[in-house]
């Protein structure tokens, strides 16, 4: 086994929501996944770092261009999907790992990002035609016309998420015009925002901590409680430019930073856990006519596990793999997918993690050809995949 040198806390209950008929609630915490895809992962294979894709099943009627992003509702079995497209789609996965496209929602652009509000009766998308939009399912709006505008900015809006500020619910955008904007969905007008040093590329929020990844490698660490100033501004650890950053989970006190040099940051916010900062390679292939070279792939996405705080990492070679950031181990590995991984995402209760088998637009457009694959793949979480290594009072 290998060493290496990466909102807010899910409901249980059912969001019930007008117009998309909902499975009857159950406790996704307790599921037993070889209920939802078949009989428990195969025990032929010996080798214990080694994960199994057999059981793994493609979402029904994907986008029709790359998938830029992808997250799960905190309320509920649905998955909202951004794509290149110009939509973002709500599917619903029921109990049996199967799925169904409900709504959703159209960009005059690429759709680039997707967020749930905290109690998941709404679904907001970003996109290149600088707008983020909103559709209500709680209202139950299904279809796209019903989908309002709820921000803009001077350039496209790479990422969206929601916040809530002394306890009002709020949107948070973030642009290639280097603003981040916060929106009272009640006005027309942002309710204020901050200036970062570059374009955005990548946001995560948790409970009160927001964490922006800009171009030239600037991280920036914002309190929600005093959302008009930095809390932290520093420039990556890592050499080369972010790609994806993921806030801590469950504790969220410090984030993850994946770049397109096959690396993986863990960084600490406060100035005593300094010390625990290290990096790690990851999405690095042994040259086939020479050992001493490697051939590095971009690391596109990093997601934490709800409950048990490990987390995943999915790059431009098509795999991903499970880590334990605190024992400093690699879980799991899988083979390649057939594709490069877009975007990964956990649900709820972490019974289900989703990736996006997707052109990356890592080498241009000339790149993007129909053949290569484009589909959302499901992965039931069995036995240990996730769960921490046990603590044995050694580091």
């Amino acid at each position: 086994m290998s060493r290496y040198n990466n909102t807010y806390r899910p409901s249980n209950a059912s969001q019930k929501l007008p117009g998309l008929a909902l499975p009857p609630p159950t406790n996704a915490n307790t599921a037993n996944m070889s209920n939802l895809f078949g009989s428990a992962a195969s025990a032929a294979n010996a080798n214990p770092t080694q994960g199994d894709l057999t059981k793994d099943v493609a979402v029904t009627n994907p986008p029709e261009d790359s998938i830029s992003d992808m997250c799960f509702s905190p309320a509920s079995d649905h998955l909202a999907v951004a794509s290149w497209d110009k939509k973002v789609r709500i599917y619903e996965i029921d109990a049996n790992g199967n799925s169904q496209g409900k709504a959703y929602f159209e960009f005059e652009g690429p759709a680039l990002n997707c967020a749930w509000s905290k109690d998941g009766s709404k679904v907001f998308g970003c996109g290149a035609d600088k707008t983020a939009r909103m559709l209500d399912l709680g209202a139950g709006q299904t279809q796209p016309g019903q989908a309002s505008q709820v921000a803009a900015h001077d350039q496209p809006i790479r990422c969206v998420e929601t916040i809530a500020v002394n306890g009002t619910p709020m949107l948070v955008t973030g642009g290639w015009d280097k603003m981040v904007k916060y929106w009272d969905l009640r006005s027309p007008n942002p309710a204020g925002q901050i200036e970062c040093k570059d374009r955005v590329y990548s946001m995560d929020v948790r409970n009160d901590m927001l964490v922006i990844g800009t171009a030239e490698r600037w991280i920036h660490v914002v309190n929600i409680n005093n959302p008009g100033t930095f809390y932290k501004v520093m420039q990556s650890p890592l050499k080369w430019q972010t790609r994806v950053v993921s806030i801590f989970s469950p504790e969220p006190n410090g984030f993850a930073i994946g770049s397109i040099e096959g690396r993986c940051a863990i960084q600490y916010v406060e100035d005593k856990d300094q010390t625990n900062n290290f990096s790690f390679k990851c999405h690095r292939q042994n040259a086939p006519t020479d050992r001493n070279l490697s051939n590095v792939f971009a690391v596109n996405a990093i997601s934490f596990h709800p409950q048990h705080g490990t987390f995943s990492t999915a790059g431009s070679d098509g795999t991903f793999h499970f880590w334990d950031k605190d024992a400093k181990h690699r879980l799991k590995g899988y083979p390649e997918v057939g594709g490069t991984i877009s975007a990964t995402d956990f649900s709820r209760a972490g019974n289900i993690f989703a990736y996006a088998v997707s052109y990356d637009w890592s080498k241009g457009y000339m790149h993007n050809t129909p053949q290569l694959a484009n589909k959302i793949m499901l992965h039931p979480i069995t036995g240990d995949e996730c769960k921490p290594r046990p603590k044995t009072g050694k580091r």
